[in-house]
């Protein structure tokens, strides 16, 4: 009897040592072991909860494609892409990215290689930093513009958001750097709503959308 409870015992460390994370950090996968909190459920991410962030749906048509999150007069822009089964994007979507922006260079950061400099828009030059981690079948690009691509505090609560959210790559065929869909929380079939303007330093609700 002594035996068959140190035999239960030894399978239940197993399961439990098993069924904890093998990193201290993500982005995870949804299918390896990662701590369970309370996250936002978009579908293709899982994402998790900041009282402080204004969190908004970026769509292309009808279909959601990525997040946009607003802090500190910063955006972190966030997107899922499908990847080969054998090897990351990052490398290569990175040099796309330094071929088209002469203005970005490569520097070491949280996850490895990103690039930081400025990029363009509608509002002048703005400092940005692309940051890449590449998944089993996944993607995770995440893009900071402004005031957290350059102050290490609001970088750096950009980075507890990265490290924390989840990929659900799902078993779907998809195509190499196709968006993997989001939906909005709560509500798979809603469909998308009317654009309405964007000003990225404006307090919207939750989870809003973006065109």
């Amino acid at each position: 009897m002594f035996r068959r409870r140190r035999r239960e015992q030894q399978e239940q460390a197993v399961e439990e040592a098993a069924a904890q994370p093998v990193r201290e950090s993500g982005p995870w996968d949804a299918d390896e072991p990662h701590p369970d909190t309370d996250r936002i459920d978009l579908g293709g991410l899982r994402l998790p909860h900041n009282p402080d962030f204004d969190v908004r749906l970026a769509s292309i048509g009808d279909q959601h494609v990525g997040v946009v999150v607003l802090y500190e007069e910063s955006s972190l822009q966030v997107q899922a892409l499908a990847a080969p089964r054998s090897t990351g994007l990052w490398d290569e979507v990175r040099a796309k990215i330094t071929s088209q922006a002469k203005t970005l260079h490569e520097q070491e950061g949280p996850f490895g290689p990103e690039l930081f400099g400025e990029i363009v828009t509608e509002g002048g030059p703005r400092p940005a930093r692309y940051i890449g981690v590449d998944g089993p079948r996944w993607l995770l690009l995440a893009i900071v513009t402004g005031r957290g691509a350059v102050d290490d505090t609001v970088a750096a609560a950009f980075v507890d958001f990265l490290k924390d959210v989840v990929v659900v790559r799902g078993e779907e065929p998809m195509a190499r750097e196709e968006a993997i869909p989001l939906r909005r929380p709560n509500d798979p079939q809603a469909p998308a709503e009317d654009a309405t303007a964007f000003n990225p330093f404006r307090r919207g609700p939750e989870i809003s959308e973006l065109r």
